[in-house]
């Protein structure tokens, strides 16, 4: 994927939408969720759930939303 700000100025706000990276590998969805988190801020831990082995939701350092998900 890549996208473009159009050249925004002044303090962009990533709001309303999160990007998702789905994985085959919970070691890896870990990796990333922890890289993604390093200076972000976890909105909800990566944990098995009904629907995947592992989903989780966090905001990258830039305020960009992210959920990473193993499937089932």
């Amino acid at each position: 994927m890549m996208a473009s700000d159009g050249h925004a100025r002044g303090n962009p706000k990533f709001e309303g939408f999160s990007l998702s990276i789905a994985l085959n590998d919970e070691s890896e969805a870990k990796r990333r969720f922890d890289a993604l988190a390093d200076g972000g801020q976890v909105t909800m831990p990566l944990a098995e759930t009904f629907f995947a082995k592992s989903f989780g939701m966090v905001k990258d350092r830039f305020g960009v939303g992210w959920m990473i998900v193993v499937a089932e």
